[in-house]
């Protein structure tokens, strides 16, 4: 069963408010769109017969008003011609196509009357189906952002986690070094001190070769 029954129902709707009350305002606003866009093409339909049906009531109108025309010439050449009788009978037929004429032209206001509403009604529910389309888009953004919002959260956590991870597992990494004695510890001042010597001592060696090796010193 649709949301909309009839369409003075969806002329008469307030689409924001419905959305706003509804528990899935995403789900519903596709409802109203789709059963609104049917609504607008069986109205539109109904619109065009009742248009050509006014169409034919108007060649229908003329027809018979020339008819009634033509028998207004007959009884005035009748007349003319002292044919009163005839004159006379020429008028009792024009009168049988004037009663149709104004039959004719009720069926005709009606017809105008169908159009004129349709139309209206037409205009109404493009109205009430470019809201309902506008809030649909406005949904669609704010479920993109909040989608987007979601992935950069997702996004940010694993970063966070992976990079904690990689810390940790450097820093048990490290540990398990000095453990097994392959992570050099922090050396005392004297030991430095006696490193320091004996890398001078190795520097003035290869300084005293270099010497003795250059030309000069020959």
């Amino acid at each position: 069963m649709g949301i909309f029954t009839r369409v003075r129902d969806v002329v008469g709707s307030n689409v924001n408010a419905m959305l706003d009350k509804a528990e899935d305002p995403e789900k519903l606003v596709k409802l109203m769109i789709r059963e609104m866009e049917d609504t607008l093409v069986g109205l539109k339909r109904a619109c065009a017969e009742a248009m050509a049906a006014r169409k034919r009531a108007e060649r229908q109108k003329a027809a018979l008003a020339a008819k009634a025309e033509q028998w207004t010439d007959r009884a005035k050449l009748a007349v003319d011609k002292g044919r009163d009788e005839l004159a006379r009978e020429a008028l009792m037929e024009r009168r049988k196509y004037q009663d149709q004429i104004k039959a004719v032209e009720v069926e005709l206001g009606q017809y105008v009357e169908l159009v004129d509403q349709y139309q209206a009604d037409i205009i109404q529910i493009e109205e009430k189906l470019a809201t309902a389309r506008e809030r649909q888009r406005i949904l669609m953004q704010r479920y993109e952002r909040a989608e987007k919002v979601r992935q950069v959260e997702q996004h940010l956590r694993r970063y966070d986690t992976s990079d904690a991870m990689a810390r940790f597992e450097a820093f048990d990494e490290r540990l398990g070094r000095v453990d097994d004695g392959t992570w050099p510890a922090r050396k005392s001042s004297l030991e430095q001190e006696f490193e320091d010597l004996l890398t001078e001592d190795e520097i003035d060696k290869e300084l005293e070769s270099l010497k003795k090796a250059s030309p000069s010193a020959r």
